[in-house]
């Protein structure tokens, strides 16, 4: 897949209006000394898309990217979660969010993790609603929220989630969930989508990335995107970022988006949302 100069990622439209750059830029386990250079070099290749979260300890890098990069503050969407030891003072850990970042407001606030055991993300997201009601953030939404955790977060709300992001890649893929999610009307977005990389060893994935001379990464990317899922790849590496980004040029044909769901296994990656309990201060 050759590279060009101009690169149209698509927007999802989320469930009140707001348009989110359908592919963003992670940095998670980006060290914080290093998250302003990557994510100025993920800015330069085009990325208007952002995600962080107050856990990963790197805000003020991506706001001080974001600020030396001149870019229009409305042109980049930032997405930070709430910390799990944080869900009792939702509104301060907001504030301390953005003051971190520099900025007047944030597009999309996510609860991290639902930690069933603590049993306050019902009080987090009513604080989170308050954020939402006085425009302090654009959109709000969950993560790593399991049918469950959606049907007590619903029973006891006003807003519905913007967004559930989840742990998704061929080798896992919560259908189930990501179908309840979107019967709601809450967009999916998938973290760890090329499976922490092992899901770019897979050959019927080698196999296609020889077939369109991409990128193994391009590849899944490509089935993430078809099926309407944002998504948020990471890398250290700015070429890495630009081929990542090409992604969006990508189209699958049906029976090789099948072939790649077809790797299903149930290998989940990450913790299991039903148990996960760290506090993440």
């Amino acid at each position: 897949m050759p590279q060009t100069q101009e690169i149209n990622v698509p927007t999802v439209t989320l469930n009140n209006g707001v348009r989110i750059p359908q592919l963003g830029f992670g940095v998670f386990q980006v060290p914080p000394e290093e998250t302003q250079r990557i994510v100025e070099d993920a800015l330069e290749a085009g990325y208007r898309h952002i995600d962080t979260a107050a856990a990963y300890r790197n805000e003020a890098g991506v706001g001080a990217a974001i600020a030396a990069s001149g870019i229009p503050r409305e042109e980049v969407f930032i997405t930070t979660k709430l910390r799990n030891g944080e869900q009792g003072n939702a509104k301060e850990a907001f504030h301390n969010s953005v003051q971190a970042l520099g900025v007047d407001y944030v597009d999309l606030y996510l609860i991290h993790w639902p930690v069933p055991s603590q049993g306050l993300f019902v009080e987090a997201w009513k604080q989170l609603e308050k954020l939402y009601a006085e425009g302090q953030v654009r959109a709000i939404g969950v993560s790593n929220f399991l049918a469950d955790h959606l049907d007590m977060l619903l029973a006891g709300s006003d807003v519905v989630p913007a967004v559930n992001q989840i742990e998704i890649h061929p080798t896992f893929q919560q259908e189930e969930l990501s179908a309840k999610s979107r019967s709601l009307g809450i967009a999916v977005e998938a973290y760890s989508p090329l499976g922490q990389g092992a899901d770019l060893m897979a050959s019927t994935v080698k196999s296609l990335a020889g077939r369109y001379g991409a990128t193994p990464a391009q590849i899944l990317l490509g089935w993430h995107l078809a099926q309407g899922t944002i998504v948020i790849p990471k890398s250290a590496d700015s070429a890495r970022m630009r081929e990542n980004l090409e992604s969006v040029r990508l189209t699958l044909t049906p029976a090789e988006m099948a072939d790649l769901t077809a790797l299903e296994s149930g290998a989940r990656a990450g913790a299991d949302p039903a148990l996960a309990a760290h506090s993440q201060m």
